[in-house]
């Protein structure tokens, strides 16, 4: 039986988590993919769209400059509202939950599938960006709350790999989007419509099944206080009754960071315990877009044109090298919870810096040695292979592992806006960067995998197997601190002491009050007989009541002449100055009523005092003989 107990603590894929991570991926994830290569294929196409639109209204056709700014701005609305959609992030996700978010978040993909799909109808460009905008929100937000949705969903033995699933989708959209790219499926000019408008369809099934499906379990604990709700989600989840052990985890979570309350991105930059976390998301998210796969992908077709690849042929390259993404992230699933994120990350990085060098050299030396551009091509995906393992699905796993409830929206919120604006810093860039440096330019995607690797091999711990609380812990040490929120003084090593309370901790002995006087009703049914003489041994004490109590009596009435006296002084100051000497001479009796004051209040307190030293010597005859009944 108790094999069976731990085997059900390590968790399991059961049907409800398998199905609740598909729908999410696919629903989400998947167009984030899919939205960033499907503007590839058809961007001639749209062009020319463009510009007899604009000739059809103004009879005149747009300038080489002007057809630049708008195919510009409808590449760059996609990560520009990607960084909008990371920034609405933590506000969504505390007030919708996880779930909540992600279906609305379809409103985002559905609305600007159907005007993107109609664009061509209704001859308007405009809407084209503006859905741009529209599908890039989508994928801002479900950048940043599939992966933690589903990290909250996962026991921990699991939470690697389900956490590299949105990543895995996120390929296999951009793969679906080369492949229906083809023009020979509907990169063509009555397909290209139809092509931009599929976005819908993911996002239409995750509205339908999505809802059947629990919510975070930690976020009903947690945020909305409802255990029960939470219970019912775990035992979906789990696929087994006994969840308490994981219950109590939440709880040890939520208690170590209750009076932290809700971190907001300000607080974050603030608190010390979380400063290494913070600058981890910070470089991980930023090596990721910074490392240069955009540019590789941007540059890729062209490296195939120069190793011989017919120009017709070169999207069926493109398209496999979408595969190979695919298949490297789909082994990075069943790797991750053996290998870990930490190799993971120094592998995949040290795999992209050294792709980046030599691939270097090979487009410098292309020209001068025949078998150079095969060598391109070879470097190209290495570099897809080694981002696929690494780089590509692990710093968002990664924030969710190493931050609680109460500051994790908050992190990947800035997660998310690093992600996104280094997006948009390498689109906006390279171009001219390419221009300058021309082959060269990999040099320097090379220097930052090279810096990203340095980092995580001396800062990033591993987290493979850990709960959130050990993992904080772990950064509480490299932050100096001595506990999760060094502002919880009260509740330093909360989970330590909280695991040992049940087996190992000694309860105070005040604990053992309440049991004590459960018996003392019974057993004091005989004290009334034992002490009936008590009675009779304190008859002096009314006596001294009555003493100290005649005491009181004189202060009082030696207080009572007191206001007397200085009524009069105070009359006689009234015939100033002719009568000043006579009102002198009654203050001068002042200071002798004060002293009989002072006599009586001293008279007063040994009187005091001789009756708790008589109370206290009878009490400790008593208290022998009250023990021992």
């Amino acid at each position: 039986m108790e094999e069976k107990g731990t085997v059900k603590r390590e968790g399991r894929l059961t049907p409800m988590l398998v199905l609740a991570t598909l729908i999410s991926a696919f629903g989400s994830s998947f167009q984030y993919g899919y939205n960033v290569a499907a503007i590839n294929s058809p961007s001639e196409l749209m062009k020319t769209f463009y510009n007899e639109t604009y000739y059809d209204r103004t009879t005149y056709y747009l300038s080489d400059f002007s057809l630049t700014l708008l195919w510009s701005l409808s590449v760059s609305m996609f990560p520009f509202g990607g960084l909008v959609g990371s920034l609405m992030v933590g506000f969504l996700v505390n007030k919708l939950g996880r779930k909540g978010t992600l279906l609305l978040n379809n409103v985002f993909s559905i609305v600007p599938a159907i005007l993107m799909g109609s664009s061509e109808a209704v001859h308007s460009f405009e809407i084209i960006i503006l859905s741009r905008l529209l599908v890039g929100i989508c994928a801002g937000l479900s950048s940043n709350v599939v992966p933690m949705y589903l990290g909250e969903l996962s026991p921990k033995n699991l939470r690697g790999a389900l956490g590299v699933v949105p990543q895995l989708f996120i390929t296999v959209g951009i793969l679906v989007a080369q492949i229906l790219g083809l023009r020979s499926l509907l990169a063509n000019e009555k397909g290209w419509p139809i092509l931009l408008g599929v976005t819908g369809i993911p996002a239409a099934l995750q509205l339908l099944l999505l809802p059947f499906f629990p919510e975070s379990p930690r976020y009903l604990l947690v945020q909305k206080k409802n255990p029960e709700a939470a219970r019912k989600a775990l035992k979906r989840l789990r696929g087994w009754d006994d969840v308490e052990d994981e219950m109590e985890e939440i709880r040890l979570e939520d208690e170590a960071e209750k009076a932290a309350g809700f971190i907001s991105i300000v607080k974050l930059f603030r608190i010390r315990s979380l400063r290494w976390q913070l600058i981890s998301i910070i470089v991980l998210m930023g090596g990721q877009q910074l490392s240069g796969v955009n540019a590789i992908y941007y540059y890729a077709d062209e490296i195939y044109k120069n190793a011989g690849v017919a120009e017709d042929n070169v999207q069926y390259v493109t398209a496999g090298t979408g595969a190979v993404n695919v298949a490297i992230t789909i082994l990075a699933v069943f790797v991750v919870e053996v290998l870990g994120r930490r190799m993971l990350l120094l592998l995949g990085f040290s795999i992209c810096c050294s792709a980046c060098c030599v691939l270097t050299a090979a487009l410098v030396l292309q020209t001068t040695i025949s078998w150079m551009p095969y060598l391109s091509i070879g470097c190209v995906l290495i570099y897809v292979i080694g981002h696929a393992l690494g780089p590509s699905p692990i710093p968002a796993l990664i924030i969710t592992e190493i931050f609680l409830q109460s500051s994790r929206s908050s992190a990947y919120m800035v997660g998310g806006s690093v992600h996104w604006l280094s997006n948009f810093t390498v689109g906006l860039l390279f171009p001219f960067i390419q221009e300058g440096l021309g082959p060269y330019s990999f040099i320097i995607f090379g220097g930052v995998c090279f810096l990203t690797t340095v980092f995580v091999f001396l800062v990033i711990p591993e987290t493979k197997g850990k709960t959130f609380m050990e993992i904080n812990q772990t950064f509480a040490k490299m932050n100096h601190v001595s506990e999760v929120y060094p502002e919880n003084e009260e509740l330093k090593e909360i989970p330590e002491e909280r695991k040992k309370l049940p087996e190992e901790m000694e309860l105070p002995e005040e604990t053992e009050l309440p049991e004590k006087r459960k018996e003392l009703p019974g057993e004091q049914k005989e004290l009334p007989g034992e002490q009936k003489e008590l009675p009779g041994e304190q008859k002096e004490l009314p006596e001294k009541l009555k003493s100290v109590s005649q005491e009181l009596n004189l202060v009082s009435e030696g207080l009572k002449e007191l206001p007397e006296e200085v009524k009069s002084a105070l009359e006689g100051l009234k015939e100033l100055p002719s009568e000043l000497k006579s009102a002198s001479g009654g203050l001068k009796e002042l200071p002798a009523k004060l002293q009989s004051v002072s006599e009586d209040l001293r008279a007063v307190s040994e009187a005091l005092k001789a009756v708790a030293e008589e109370r206290e010597e009878e009490l400790k005859e008593l208290s022998p003989s009250a023990s021992e009944q």
